[in-house]
C-alpha cells in the first residue's frame, strides 16, 4: 500500500562531525582528543605537536588540559612545530566555526531543493491525498468494470478467468478481471493510497487481513435492474449487498465493532452500474421496452440506484462515489452490431445514457443533502470516454486506437469469444483504450482514473 504522506528527511547535525559535541578523551599516555571532527594530540610530559584545528572551545579545552599538567605555554604548535600566538588561532577557529555552520546551512538548502525537484518529477501527474486524511479501505460494487473475479465460480458465460485476460497482470495470470491487467478498481485503490490491487470478495485465496483494506463485491453483467443480472445469471446488487453484510460481520469478529465501523465510515465506496441495464437488458430484450419508454426506464433505474445507496449508508458507508454510465453507443461491440458498415456510434444509445446520467446526478445531489455526515459524489464516465475516443492524442503518444479492442478483431470479441485459441491479441495493448470489445485496457483504466480522481478527492476526502 502506498503511503500518501511524504516526509522530507535530512541528515541530522550528527552527520557532520564538525557540529557534534563529543566527550574529551584524556589518558595518562599519549592519546587523541577529538573536537569538532578534527584530531588534537596531547602528551603528559611536554607540549609536543598540538594541532589547533577546531572550534574556540576545542582550543580552550586543550589548553586547560595542558596547563593542568604544568604547561604554561599559551601558544599552540602546528604540525611543523612552528609556534603561533594563541589569539591568531582563536581568530582562525572562530572564522572556521562560523564558516562551517554557514556551509551546513547551505548544504541543507541544496539538499532540500534537490529532494523537492526529484519528488515533484517523480510524482508528476499523480494525485495524492491531503495531509491528515486517510482512507483505510476501498469497497466496490457493481458490474464488470469493478469485478475482480467474483464471477469465476458462478455459472455464467460472463467470465474472464482464462487467457489472454490478465496477460499483463502479475505473472501473466488471469484472475477474472475483465482486462489485460489492472482494472479501474485497482487504480482507484492505489489512487486513494490504500493498496496496489483490490481483491474479489469471493477470491478463495483471500485472507482476513485483506478484508481490512477493502474488497470488490462487483459481478460482471450486473445492473441496477434485478432483471439485468438474471438475464446473464450473475449476482445482482441485492446479493452483493448481502455479501457486504457478511463482510461486516467478519470484520467485527476479527477487530471488534468499534474498529469495524470506523473503517466502514472512512472507506471509499465505488458503485458502477447502469450500462448493462441498457445494453444487456433494455435494448436487447423487449421485456422492459414493453413496460417503459426510455425516460420512464431511466427514472426506474435512478430510483433503484438511490435505494441501493441508502442501503449501504444504513450499513455505515459515508464516502460514496457513484459512476455514470459510459458512452454506451460508442463501445466497440455496439458499433459493430448497430453502427452500420462504418461502425458509427449509436446516437439513441448515447441519448439514453445522457438522460439517465442527468437524472442520476440530480437525485444524488438531493440525496446527499438528506443523508447526515455523508459525502456522495457523482463521477462522470460519459464525457471523459467521449473525449478519449475523439481525441486520443491528448492522452499520450502511445494511445492510438479507440474504436476497437486489442483482443481478436476487437469488434466483437469479449468474455468467452476472447480466448487464446481463437483470438490473437494486438502487438501493443498500450496503443488501445479497449482491451476487448467492451472493457478498457490497463492503460485505458489508468487514463480514466487520472482524469476523474482529482475531483473525487475533493468531493470525498
Amino acid at each position: 500500500m502506498v503511503n500518501p504522506s511524504r516526509v522530507v528527511s535530512f541528515p541530522s547535525p550528527r552527520f557532520f562531525n564538525g557540529f557534534t559535541n563529543p566527550s574529551f578523551n584524556r589518558g595518562e599516555e599519549e592519546n587523541e582528543t577529538t573536537r569538532d571532527g578534527f584530531t588534537m594530540m596531547s602528551t603528559p610530559h611536554d607540549i609536543g605537536p598540538v594541532v589547533c584545528l577546531g572550534s574556540v572551545a576545542s582550543i580552550e579545552t586543550t589548553l586547560h588540559t595542558l596547563r593542568a599538567k604544568g604547561l604554561k605555554n599559551k601558544s599552540c604548535e602546528s604540525y611543523v612545530g612552528v609556534k603561533t600566538p594563541y589569539f591568531v588561532f582563536r581568530a582562525f577557529n572562530l572564522f572556521h566555526s562560523v564558516f562551517s555552520h554557514l556551509l551546513f546551512l547551505v548544504m541543507k538548502v541544496i539538499l532540500f531543493f534537490l529532494y523537492a525537484s526529484l519528488y515533484l518529477h517523480h510524482n508528476e501527474g499523480k494525485v495524492t491525498l491531503p495531509q491528515n486524511v486517510s482512507v483505510p479501505a476501498v469497497i466496490a460494487f457493481g458490474d464488470s468494470l469493478m469485478d475482480q473475479g467474483n464471477n469465476n465460480d458462478i455459472k455464467t458465460v460472463l467470465k474472464a478467468n482464462f487467457p489472454p485476460y490478465g496477460m499483463d497482470f502479475i505473472s501473466g495470470n488471469p484472475t477474472g478481471r475483465f482486462s489485460n491487467g489492472k482494472t479501474l478498481a485497482d487504480f482507484f485503490a492505489k489512487g486513494f493510497g490504500v493498496k496496489e490491487y483490490l481483491p474479489a470478495y469471493l477470491d478463495p485465496l483471500i485472507q482476513d487481513k485483506d478484508l481490512l483494506t477493502g474488497v470488490s463485491f462487483a459481478s460482471g453483467g450486473a445492473g441496477y435492474d434485478p432483471l439485468t443480472a438474471k438475464l446473464s445469471n450473475v449476482m445482482p446488487l441485492s446479493v452483493q449487498l448481502e455479501m457486504f453484510k457478511q463482510y461486516i460481520i467478519t470484520l467485527k469478529e476479527n477487530i471488534g465493532e468499534e474498529a469495524t465501523m470506523n473503517i466502514i465510515a472512512k472507506s471509499v465506496f465505488l458503485v458502477s452500474a447502469g450500462s448493462n441495464d441498457f445494453l444487456v437488458n433494455y435494448f436487447t430484450f423487449p421485456i422492459r421496452r414493453v413496460e417503459y419508454d426510455v425516460p420512464a426506464y431511466c427514472n426506474k433505474l435512478v430510483k433503484l440506484a438511490m435505494r441501493f445507496i441508502k442501503e449501504i449508508h444504513k450499513l455505515g458507508a459515508r464516502r460514496i462515489a457513484v459512476f455514470s454510465t459510459s458512452a454506451i453507443g460508442c463501445i466497440p461491440v455496439e458499433r459493430t452490431l448497430h453502427g452500420g458498415a462504418r461502425r458509427m456510434c449509436i446516437d439513441k444509445y448515447n441519448k439514453a445514457a445522457k438522460l439517465f446520467n442527468n437524472m442520476l446526478k440530480l437525485q444524488l445531489d438531493v440525496l446527499a443533502r438528506s443523508l447526515p455526515h455523508s459525502r456522495i459524489a457523482f463521477s462522470d464516465f460519459y464525457n471523459p470516454l467521449m473525449n478519449i475516443i475523439e481525441n486520443p492524442q491528448q492522452y499520450g503518444i502511445d494511445l492510438e486506437v479507440t474504436n476497437r479492442g486489442c483482443c481478436g478483431t476487437g469488434e466483437l470479441e469479449m468474455c468467452f469469444l476472447c480466448n487464446k485459441r481463437t483470438s490473437r491479441t494486438c502487438h501493443n495493448d498500450s496503443n488501445f483504450f479497449f482491451w476487448d470489445s467492451l472493457h478498457p485496457t490497463e492503460k485505458g483504466c489508468d487514463i480514466f482514473v487520472n482524469i476523474v480522481l482529482p475531483d473525487l478527492m475533493k468531493s470525498l476526502v
